[in-house]
């Protein structure tokens, strides 16, 4: 009995070792951060900052690859699925915790990532083309309320993009017609070109579009005014009282990613997140940089997807 023993206790062993040691080795090959929207948006422009960094601290190439589609749903249902050896990582999005408020998903949110991070926190931005006879939110309203589905706005997909008007179009009682893009730029790219009348995404992939007087700014999402635009109002303050959406980026593993591995990247990003330059960059964009610990990371995520739940059903918005 006492040689079964030892042979088992040994099998057991061996059969241990190899993942110990891949984990201590950790990382020895190529890791990719999965962007779940075409490129040229802001989750691309910011996993690409982030990954120019990363990589010397981690002693390996750190390559930004795009899986667009079903409203960032392909993205994220590639790295939930995927191997949890810390060599598939997602630049996931607060557009996640709302998907489960409207479908069923093929992965949950909750339990299918391993979250490592967050790196911004950002406002999201309503603009309008400026050919729109509005020059502040509350003429916007008010011609909305006198034309009832005569205005439009783009949305890519389910997140909040679509809660920021949403959300807006249920408290100012207001009928505004949804226009579905696969993501930010081709959204942008059409509102640019006169195309679709509003479009609501993060500071940082609009900003450089208003200064240049391309698009007009109604209102930020949140309760203060972005730093980047000291003189744009919060849609509170123009005209839909109680009104508040942030929005997040982070990095997230799939779930089961060994806690030694997440703690590496953890410590890796908390450092590129600090550095100076990385700062500017992700300041000079209209985001404020932010990180956290996996365990606030988690935290974060389980508040939000009760937010939106909350919300949508409150307000009975729906993702037409």
């Amino acid at each position: 009995m006492k040689s079964i023993f030892v042979l088992a206790s040994l099998a057991l062993q061996f059969a241990i070792s190899p993942m110990v040691f891949a984990q201590s080795q950790y990382p020895n090959k190529p890791i990719r951060i999965i962007v779940p929207y075409p490129p040229g948006g802001a989750t691309d422009v910011i996993a690409r900052q982030i990954s120019i960094k990363l990589g010397p601290l981690l002693g390996q190439t750190v390559v930004v690859e795009n899986k667009a589609g079903a409203s960032g749903n392909i993205g994220f249902d590639y790295v939930a699925k995927a191997l949890p050896d810390g060599y598939t990582l997602l630049m996931g999005t607060a557009n996640m915790t709302i998907g489960p408020a409207f479908s069923k998903l093929p992965y949950n949110v909750l339990t299918d990532f391993a979250p490592i991070s967050t790196v911004v926190s950002s406002q999201n931005l309503l603009v309008i083309r400026p050919s729109l006879p509005a020059k502040n939110l509350k003429e916007l309203l008010d011609f909305a309320k006198a034309n009832p589905g005569k205005l439009n706005f783009g949305s890519s997909g389910i997140g909040t993009p679509l809660m920021t008007i949403e959300l807006m179009k249920a408290m100012a009682d207001v009928k505004i017609m949804n226009v579905p893009y696969k993501g930010d730029a081709p959204a942008i790219n059409d509102l640019l070109g006169g195309q679709i009348d509003m479009y609501a995404s993060t500071v940082t992939g609009l900003i450089e579009h208003v200064k240049g007087g391309k698009l007009r700014a109604m209102g930020v999402t949140s309760k203060k005014r972005a730093s980047s635009l000291p003189d744009v109002p919060t849609i509170e303050e123009a005209g839909v009282p109680g009104y508040e959406l942030v929005s997040w980026y982070g990095i997230l593993a799939p779930g089961g990613t060994a806690p030694e591995i997440v703690k590496k990247l953890n410590e890796s990003l908390v450092k590129v997140i600090a550095m100076p330059e990385i700062q500017q960059q992700l300041i000079a964009g209209g985001s404020d940089p932010w990180s956290t610990t996996p365990e606030q990371f988690s935290e974060l995520i389980r508040r939000d997807v009760a937010k939106f739940d909350r919300l949508v059903k409150e307000y009975k918005i729906k993702a037409d």
